[in-house]
This record gives C-alpha cells, structure tokens and sequence, in this order.
C-alpha cells in the first residue's frame, strides 16, 4: 500500500467520528471487553474534554483530530490540537517560544499531538492493528503537512511511547527525553511486602506519615463505577478548584466535565477520600488501565499532616497491588515522591520545527538535555529508597 492511496483529514470535533472506528485505533486491546492500556486516548475521555467546553475555542486548546482512512475503514487516528499558548501540556517549550519570537517569528499556534492536561504516558499515534507502518507514517504526515500548509511554526507530540518516539526519529523528527517518578510493583502480595524493599529508615519513615496521616479524624474510601455518585464530585470540584487557582491559576478542566465523567467515565476513575463526619474533606483522582493506576488530581479544603502523601501515594499503591497492576504513574514533577517508592523514568516526546536554522539549535540543546537527564536519573535512581545489595549478600 502506498501512502497517496489514504485520505488524510482534520476532524474539529469527535461528533464527526463513531466510537467503534477510533476506538477501534486508539485502543484495540480492549475489545475483549477488558481495559484500554489507559483511558485518555478514548472516544469517551476525549469527547468528555470536548462536551464539557474544557477544549475548543477559547481555550488554547482546538481540536484538529487526524484521521487517516484506506477506502472508507479509519486505520489511524491522532488526539491533535491547534495550540494558541504551551499551558497544560508538561513537556516544557516556553524558552523555544520566547528565542523564536525574539528573532521575529510566531511561535503560536502551533500543533500538539497530546492528551490535554495529562502527563501519562502512552501512544499517541493510535494505530488499527495490521497497518502499523502505514498508519503512523500517514499521522505524521497528515500532521506535517497541516503545519506547512498553514504557515505554522512546529509540530509535537508528547508523551508518546518509547517506540513511537524511535519511530519517529527514524523519520526525521526530534526525540526529547524528559523524567516522571513511577512507582512499579515488584510482585509485592501487599504494601508490607513494599515497605520490606526499602531501606530500614524509610521504611520507617513512612509507617509514620501513614499513622499521621490516618489519625486525621475521620475515614480514607476509595470509591470507583457505580459506587461514585454526583454529590462525590461536588466536593471533588471545591479540591480541584483550590489546587488549579494554586498551581495553574485557573482549573484547566470544567465542572461540566465531572458531571460527563460521571456519566461515561465512572469505571474508568477511582475516587478516593478523605472523610470527617462524612464530608469529604480532601480527595485525589486517579484513572485506571489496563496495567497501570494514573494519578491525576488532588486536593483539599482543610490541612491535615501528610494526608496528601497518603492519598495520592500510598493508597495509590495499596490500590494498584490489590487490583494486580504494574505501575502507578504519579504526574508530573515532584521529587519528594522518590522517597515514597517512586523511582526516576524516562519520558519521551517528538518534535518538528519549520524553521531549518532553529531546528538545528533545538536539536543540540535536546543532545545537552538528554545527557543531563541521563545523568539525573542515575543519580537519583541511586538514592532511592530501596535497601541496596551488599557484596556479602550477593
């Protein structure tokens, strides 16, 4: 098959598409019935951002789907966004933004081929099985042209897959490499196994943050399907707001979208809270995969010593050894988390620039940044948490 025998298109809103064909793409191993490897890429997650008006005009974020058709069949489809600011995304370009507007260009709007406000890790280039090749090189070059057609400074995708961002360079593009802290269950039967890995002082150390944690008065739920109800997201909406206006500035999501989420997205979330006299008063969101617990939200209306660590770790654990899972991924940043049992780990993403001159000098400073990265992640790796292997017990 030949790349002019596809027909390449910019959809502006899911509605344009059914369910069965992108799922059909974006997660495939779960027409078994079972989980997709992570929720974000779907039909349902995707279209909750879109209903709820936290995408589309107005807020930097509109949608451009790709999809790339063989006869009447979609083989590949793309989560890709016309960008009017770099908020929301984790893969940080401000300074590329800031040198090529100083010399007289405009950064934005630029193309990103991302999941809006989401730091986890998965494909991007969301593939029908059997047209693998076919499909990722016609995302790439539906994007590329999208770009160069409309005069646009850059395409990128973040938080792709190690082998998408292999693919990717093979191709031509930029491949970045950042680092998250992930947490990774060693075949632990429960979370005294866990502690048994670590070094006798942080084990220690954090028997201690839980049993601070846990006398904060009140009960710790963790809540997911049917077992959420509206009133749950009232209360999750006041942490989330408290947290955005902290952070952000503004909460990138709407109210509107707990409420769809509510609806589509309920067996996909595992709620868990925080409750004194049975008012929820501090809670963290997290999503479930197929092999691996997301953590994507947190906050709270009443402080409470180490109950963030234990409920957006700790019970983040728990959670993902009861259910079997493999990892739990715990967003972005955040060093204090390599004391908890999260562990340094690369991060990939691609990226093209229109402009030849700049695409060079941001591929040597990725060369520079990548050897940093290396380098931190040995070193931090090295004091992590974990009881290190004498050459007596070897």
């Amino acid at each position: 098959m030949t790349e002019t025998e596809l027909e390449i298109s910019a959809l502006s809103s899911l509605s344009a598409i059914s369910a069965e064909e992108w799922d059909a793409c974006a997660c495939p191993e779960a027409t078994d019935g079972g989980r997709p490897l992570d929720p974000f890429t779907t039909h349902r997650f995707l279209s909750a951002l879109e209903k709820s008006g936290s995408v589309g005009v107005g807020t930097g974020w509109e949608p451009r789907y790709l999809v790339v058709r063989d006869g009447t069949q979609p083989i590949a489809v793309a989560p890709l966004y016309a960008k009017s600011h770099s908020q929301g995304e984790y893969i940080f370009d401000h300074n590329w933004a800031h040198a090529w507007e100083r010399a007289g260009g405009r950064y934005y709007p630029k193309l990103q081929i991302a999941v809006p406000f989401t730091p986890a890790t998965g494909r991007r280039f969301l593939v029908r099985p059997g047209f693998e090749s076919e499909g990722t090189e016609g995302l790439i070059h539906g994007a590329l042209q999208l770009a160069k057609s409309n005069g646009l400074s850059s395409v990128h995708a973040t938080f792709c897959t190690a082998e998408e961002a292999e693919r990717g360079a093979e191709i031509g593009l930029l491949h970045r490499v950042t680092q998250q802290y992930h947490w990774s269950n060693d075949g632990y039967p429960d979370f005294e196994a866990f502690l048994a890995a670590l070094s006798s002082r942080k084990r220690k150390t954090i028997r201690r943050e839980r049993r601070i944690a846990q006398s904060f008065g009140g009960d710790i739920v963790a809540l997911t399907g049917d077992a959420l109800l509206p009133e749950h997201w009232d209360a999750f909406w006041m942490f989330y707001q408290d947290t955005g206006a902290r952070k952000w500035g503004t909460p990138y999501l709407t109210r509107s979208f707990f409420d769809i989420a509510q609806e589509t997205l309920r067996d996909d979330m595992l709620l868990v809270l925080a409750l004194r006299d049975d008012r929820p008063v501090a809670g963290a969101l997290n999503f479930i995969g197929r092999e691996t617990l997301f953590g994507r939200y947190w906050g709270a209306i009443e402080h409470h010593d180490c109950l963030h660590f234990e409920l957006c770790y700790y019970q983040a654990i728990d959670q993902a050894i009861a259910r079997g899972l493999k990892t739990v991924e715990a967003g972005a940043q955040g060093d204090h988390k390599l004391a908890r049992g999260y562990l340094p780990v690369e991060t990939h993403s691609l990226h093209w620039m229109a402009d030849a001159g700049f695409s060079n000098a941001v591929e040597e400073y990725l060369r520079a940044e990548r050897r940093a990265i290396d380098e931190d992640i040995e070193v931090l790796t090295s004091y992590g948490p974990f009881r290190k292997v004498t050459e007596e017990q070897e």
